[in-house]
């Protein structure tokens, strides 16, 4: 990574539109280490609350075939350092991005391939297979058993979920290959860990939270707990699956059979990770350090520690 003369680092967010939470906790952990920061955003709407405490560019859609040429633009043009992915689609862009236009910029992300895998439910989940990781048993068409549950092969945010009781209701899915079928665990307890894996290979940071509320898909409360079980497994899935940079990992835990399984990577920065940073599990910190070239050393959290969210306005007027 190159950095002006003025000893500022500029951070580019990629969807987080409302990571102000956490645009405050890289300057911070720039401030700490004698750097100043700027935060710039990329969104379709520029009137969204990243815009107080940074510059918002009016971005592309992901799948626009010239939104590379745009990001290496703004890049150049604000000499940006690093690269934040905070939705599923921006992963893949930030990978392209700093590994084949812009080498000069750090992105704590994994190459493109190895995170679309973690994107499509059914590849993911058989990938897990293969590696030796537990999985809630999926369904692959055997004599239909009750209690599974079908997710929308790419979703997100638990939207278009769909429980299935019997026969008639597995018959309604218009395409099962659309779905990643497994079995349901109703009786179960669901944690996120976040985590950080350096270029490297070595585990920085192991957090794992419980999500205590949700509202439109996003995490509202959420408190850091102490799971050797959660570190050990995640652990294992970090080795197993190669990935580096900011990673969340959510487990399930089958209360009726004491099973901890893996649902599902996320390969990018958690909406609820603030909690983890508190808590002394500082990504943030790290992405910077790494970025910087600076030693890293693991981050270990504490339990307890609560984060709840509200709501604050940010006001645009028509002269601005």
């Amino acid at each position: 990574m190159t950095r002006g003369k003025d000893n500022i680092v500029r951070i580019l967010f990629l969807g987080g539109a409302k990571r102000v939470a956490m645009a405050r906790l890289f300057s911070k952990a720039l401030e700490e280490k004698g750097y100043g920061c700027e935060i710039y955003g990329y969104e379709l709407d520029t009137r969204c609350p990243l815009a107080s405490v940074g510059t918002v560019f009016k971005g592309l859609r992901w799948r626009d075939p010239k939104i590379f040429d745009d990001l290496t633009s703004i890049c150049g043009r604000r000499n940006i350092d690093i690269v934040l992915p905070f939705v599923d689609p921006a992963v893949s862009i930030a990978s392209e991005l700093v590994f084949k236009y812009c080498p000069e910029v750090f992105s704590p992300v994994s190459e493109a391939d190895a995170a679309d895998k973690m994107f499509d439910k059914v590849a993911a989940a058989d990938l897990f297979e293969q590696l030796g990781l537990p999985v809630p048993t999926t369904y692959r068409g055997e004599a239909f058993t009750s209690n599974l549950i079908a997710k929308p092969r790419f979703g997100s945010a638990s939207k278009g979920i769909i429980k299935i009781d019997c026969a008639a209701d597995l018959e309604a899915l218009d395409d099962t290959d659309a779905y990643l079928i497994q079995e349901r665990i109703d009786n179960r307890r669901e944690y996120t860990v976040d985590c950080y894996v350096s270029r490297q290979g070595r585990i920085l940071a192991v957090s794992p939270r419980v999500r205590e509320e949700v509202s439109g898909g996003e995490v509202v409360r959420t408190t850091t707990i102490d799971s050797p079980e959660a570190v050990s497994l995640v652990r294992k899935v970090l080795k197993a699956t190669e990935l580096r940079g900011a990673v969340t990992v959510q487990l399930i835990h089958d209360l009726d059979s004491d099973r901890l399984l893996v649902m599902e990577i996320n390969p990018r920065l958690g909406g609820g990770c603030v909690a983890s940073v508190y808590a002394g599990a500082d990504i943030p910190a790290l992405i910077v350090e790494e970025a910087l070239g600076l030693n890293t050393a693991e981050r270990l959290p504490r339990a307890g520690v609560v984060t709840t969210r509200y709501l604050a306005d940010v006001v645009f007027y028509s002269e601005n």
